[in-house]
């Protein structure tokens, strides 16, 4: 019997990297600035190539025109989600930052940029 998982039975695993990063240049920094500016690119070119293709098959239905796209403005509702989307992203984007700073200051350290600023305006001796 195989251990293959059988098709269209797919397990949701998280990605998880093991092992130590490879280092490509002498500053760290730069590394990890590399990735993520790689991770950006492919975020945005994988949604430029959906938006395109969404443009393009509306007005190639007649659905929409192209001054449409243009003056839309979202509802709450709309707003909402591509806030999600958007931190969906940024957290994607700088998940390598993100866990070093679980290495480094531990789980009690601020998880949002409101948190961050907080911290930092603290008091000196207030800080964790």
């Amino acid at each position: 019997m195989s251990d293959m998982p059988k098709s269209g039975n797919t397990a949701a695993l998280p990605r998880v990297s093991k092992g130590k990063r490879p280092q490509y240049f002498a500053d760290p920094a730069t590394d990890k600035l590399l990735s993520m500016v790689v991770t950006l690119m492919s975020e945005l070119s994988v949604t430029r190539d959906r938006l395109d293709s969404v443009e393009r098959l509306l007005a190639h239905h007649g659905v929409l025109d192209q001054s449409e796209v243009e003056g839309y403005r979202p509802d709450a509702e709309a707003a909402a989600a591509r806030e999600q989307r958007r931190a969906a992203a940024t957290a994607r984007i700088f998940r390598i930052l993100d866990n070093e700073l679980n290495e480094t200051l531990g789980p009690d350290a601020p998880r949002t940029y409101e948190e961050l600023a907080r911290e930092f305006a603290a008091d000196p001796s207030e800080r964790r």
